[in-house]
């Protein structure tokens, strides 16, 4: 199997879920019909299995209190709790009465589950208007959801979810470099800096003659960029003809068994997927004949949020969550980056892309890459939130045909060519994990790091405009414009009419 499909999210399919107070209100009468006993592990993805298959979907505050807390005895007693207004993900000034519900939760918490407040495992976020807490109890599900505070309950620390495979952190991982066939990539100044073939597919080489994405910001939320790879560091991000701009590394995943733990795992990459990334969006067009990224001339923020591309962890959905406020915090940042996903949304994840795109940034997110198993579904989350772009990859043949291990659906916004024409092998070369080396990349993922890097050279051609009048310049510059695609969006990008 090519290496393109071990870039993998297995994943099923996702529509946006509600978060409506309707769906979590229950009777009080029916805490007297539930089991003593929570439900097995297997019951509990039996059942996710059912949703998922039958709606496409599956939403916590769909089900019943006992099966939240089954799941929440399976997963350190973790409770997620969205509060506030409906539809209030965030807020940024000091509430009163926001505070005073929150507050209200937290001692109704504590006095069901009769505990002190110094013995009380909590975690609040400064921005977002969510909390993480220990509940043991059944009955405080209940009362919980009796609360008109409650926007949503999860249980975050449920991660035994398999859909048919194992989801440990190997998913989308791969250190180890490759041979690239010559043919597939050209060369160009300076000293035969590599080119990949799917550039030229998109006219990426030759909007190089109007925009380098200089003076753009892209945020890179992924498994963090290597610090063996010295083209993406400091002190090689300008090589070549790459000058003036700055790469920045930053840690918000904590490796712990502990969902209440604070050891944060700094910066660097452990798993190969953000350096693929990384390279793919803004490797300098550098000296060393090794592979160009999309922008050579952009800046880059990358977070090492997650642990592989499976968000299906409590510390990688709380690090996706961080990274995406701190930079929405920046007025540098215009764009960010995600080839990452679930199969079903993550309620403080959403909240966090809705407080980014509330802050003007442009949002892409991978449509999906699985193995051929599961590649008759559709588009994951978060690329089905309507702030973000979601994007697919496709082959390079006459008709539109998803690549192997894309997904695709009435989602997507954009395609990009991933692979040759009959599942043939060809993925975009990029840099590996270690200084000096290369490896293919693909699927999904690569589609949306180079979408990424063309939204990059627009903005850096066009500095005054908006998000709108960037992702529109996208739009009408895409092969099926202005008609969109229930499966593939506007299709194919042309980044030189892109830029002009």
């Amino acid at each position: 199997m090519k290496k393109m499909y071990r870039l993998v999210v297995l994943v099923l399919a996702i529509t946006v879920v509600s978060c409506s107070k309707d769906n979590i209100v229950e009777s009080e009468s029916e805490s007297l019909q539930f089991p003593e006993n929570p439900l097995t592990v297997e019951e509990i993805n039996q059942r996710i299995t059912e949703s998922i298959e039958s709606t496409g979907d599956f939403d916590w505050n769909e089900e019943n209190a006992h099966f939240l807390w089954s799941a929440l005895s399976h997963g350190q007693n973790v409770l997620t709790i969205g509060y506030g207004n409906e539809g209030q993900s965030y807020s940024e000034v000091f509430d009163v009465e926001l505070v005073r519900k929150k507050n209200s939760l937290i001692n109704l918490i504590m006095a069901e589950e009769a505990v002190s407040k110094d013995d009380f495992k909590l975690k609040e976020d400064e921005i977002l208007t969510v909390f993480d807490a220990e509940v043991t109890k059944l009955e405080t599900i209940i009362a919980l959801r009796k609360s008109e505070f409650v926007r949503y309950l999860e249980p975050n620390g449920y991660n035994l979810y398999t859909a048919g495979a194992v989801q440990k952190s190997s998913s989308g991982c791969d250190k180890s470099a490759d041979y690239i066939n010559p043919a597939h990539y050209t060369t160009t100044t300076p000293n035969n800096v590599q080119v990949s073939w799917h550039f030229n597919e998109h006219n990426i080489d030759d909007a190089w003659n109007l925009s380098t994405g200089s003076g753009v910001t892209i945020g890179l939320i992924d498994t963090g960029v290597s610090k063996y790879q010295s083209l993406l560091t400091s002190a090689g991000i300008n090589d070549g003809y790459s000058s003036g701009r700055f790469v920045q590394k930053y840690g918000t995943f904590i490796d712990s068994n502990w969902w209440w733990s604070s050891n944060y795992d700094g910066p660097d990459d452990k798993c190969g997927h953000g350096t693929a990334m990384g390279s793919t969006m803004a490797s300098p067009r550098n000296n060393d004949g090794m592979p160009v990224g999309v922008a050579y001339n952009a800046n880059l923020v990358a977070y090492r949020a997650t642990e592989d591309v499976l968000l299906n962890d409590y510390h990688e959905r709380k690090g996706v969550s961080k990274a995406l406020t701190q930079l929405g915090n920046r007025s540098d940042v215009k764009i960010i980056s995600m080839s990452i996903g679930y199969v079903w949304s993550i309620g403080n994840i959403k909240d966090a892309v809705k407080y980014a795109y509330g802050k003007g940034k442009l949002i892409f997110a991978a449509g999906g890459t699985s193995t051929s198993f599961t590649n008759g579904f559709g588009v994951i989350f978060p690329a089905t939130m309507s702030e973000t772009v979601a994007v697919t990859g496709v082959n390079d043949g006459s008709n539109y045909e998803r690549c192997e291990v894309c997904h695709s659906g009435s989602k997507i916004d954009f395609t990009i060519i991933m692979e040759g024409d009959n599942n043939t092998s060809k993925a975009p070369p990029v840099l590996n994990f270690y200084n000096g080396q290369r490896r293919y990349t693909g699927g999904s993922s690569a589609a949306t790091a180079t979408t990424a890097g063309i939204a990059a050279l627009v903005w850096s051609r066009y500095p005054g405009w908006s998000r709108t009048q960037v992702l529109n310049r996208l739009k009408q510059s895409a092969d099926l414009y202005p008609y969109k695609s229930s499966s593939f969006g506007y299709g194919n990008i042309d980044a030189l009419q892109a830029v002009q």
